[in-house]
């Protein structure tokens, strides 16, 4: 299949073709049909898999089908969990539509208030936003929904661990006018995105697309043991000296072990930029800037930038702490092997770590690799898991009791 069989317009296709984009993936294949027929959709769309051009593309094109008759607010509004995730999405759709004459602004939390609020003045076609800021600015009337013909939500999952479930209800209730809705999420697991789903979609077509043998064979994931803390910086530390690790994003759990490893890295000639919940937004574009552009190969970064970060070539992702969750090890590894290429997963496991691997073995539905660094060879055998003890079978002479059943009592006779 190609893009030309679903009848884009050819600003969009050139568009396309510029972006090195020269078939659809599965998740396109299945969707962008059925949502240029303004179906609702409600799709599971694992990470790397061409997800935001699944949505984009059929708003890009109602937006052609459909031209302004009046000014006002945003037509479609897309939102997105994280910042970064925000952005990315926005210089997407730019590229996308940079014959089309179209305005696409873009609403986050961490910046000044003051431009925002002159571009909600303007008329916009597609506004991308972070939930909490949007509602802001509902709250106080410098934004109105009532123009909204296309809602997306995007990493519907994220959205809900964040805490964001409200602010969308209530940005999606202003919206009464809108034509069509779709919801994308790594994962449909769980009551959650269910109960989201039902209050938010009419009657949606729902598609669960598993990533292809050939993107899961694009990742090569393994795990070292390590006996403890010092064991364990040991082997990053080679990980990250090897000629192959050309970017790497090192995965930790809190924004305390990414100051303290930050400090660990630099004493080790390893330069590094950090990503963690607490800073500024500006400070965590400077640091995914550096990265970016190749000022340094190393990105630390706690669980919030798992999902907001989109470059395609990293070629390494390492869980210096593994996560708490089997599907934000997806997530996390999701950011190597994209478009195309081939990516790799290591994961630094202590003793303790040994439930969650397990854990992330049925879900991914493999078994990670065990390696040694002959240099660095763990004095630890792996731990294994306790197994289930089975009730031990009575002694000879011993009686079980036996629960005495109720009898109905006999009525007396007059």
């Amino acid at each position: 299949m190609l893009f030309e069989d679903f009848d884009l317009d050819h600003r969009l296709l050139d568009s396309l073709k510029a972006m090195g984009h020269k078939s659809p993936t599965t998740i396109q294949q299945e969707t962008i049909p059925l949502a240029m027929e303004q179906q609702d959709i409600l799709a599971r769309a694992p990470t790397g898999t061409g997800k935001t051009a699944t949505f984009l593309l059929p708003a890009l094109q109602h937006l052609i089908d459909f031209p302004r008759r009046y000014d006002g607010q945003a037509r479609v509004l897309i939102l997105s969990p994280t910042r970064e995730l925000a952005s990315q999405t926005h210089r997407y759709a730019s590229h996308l539509a940079t014959n089309l004459n179209l305005s696409i602004s873009l609403i986050t939390g961490g910046v000044p208030y003051a431009p925002q609020e002159e571009a909600l003045e303007t008329n916009i076609d597609i506004l991308i936003a972070t939930p909490g800021r949007l509602l802001e600015y509902l709250d106080k009337k410098k934004f109105s929904a009532t123009s909204i013909e296309l809602l997306i939500i995007d990493e519907a999952d994220r959205m809900l661990d964040m805490g964001f479930s409200t602010a969308v209800q209530s940005i999606a209730l202003e919206a009464q006018g809108r034509k069509q809705n779709m919801l994308f999420s790594a994962t449909l697991e769980g009551g959650g995105v269910d109960r989201f789903a039902r209050e938010l979609l009419t009657t949606p077509a729902v598609i669960d697309v598993e990533a292809p043998r050939s993107e899961k064979a694009k990742i090569h994931q393994w795990m070292h043991l390590a006996d403890d803390q010092a064991h364990k910086f040991a082997l990053l530390c080679n990980l990250l000296k090897q000629e192959d690790v050309k970017r790497a994003i090192v995965f930790v759990k809190t924004r305390d072990v990414v100051a303290s490893l930050e400090g660990l890295l630099l004493k080790a000639d390893i330069p590094c930029s950090f990503m963690r919940g607490d800073m500024e937004q500006k400070k965590r574009f400077q640091a995914l800037g550096r990265f970016t552009k190749g000022e340094v190969n190393v990105l630390l970064a706690t669980d919030v930038a798992a999902r907001g970060i989109d470059i395609d070539d990293i070629t390494h992702v390492i869980n210096y702490d593994m996560p708490r969750s089997a599907d934000t090890y997806v997530h996390r590894i999701g950011r190597t092997g994209r478009a195309g290429a081939k990516g790799t997963a290591i994961s630094l496991v202590e003793a303790h770590d040994m439930r969650i691997v397990s854990k992330i073995e049925r879900y991914i539905e493999q078994p990670l690799k065990r390696r040694v660094i002959e240099s660095l060879r763990p004095n630890n055998k792996e731990a294994k898991l306790p197994t289930k003890k089975k009730a031990k079978a009575g002694k000879a002479g011993d009686t079980k009791k036996k629960s005495k059943k109720y009898k109905k009592p006999k009525k007396k006779q007059a």
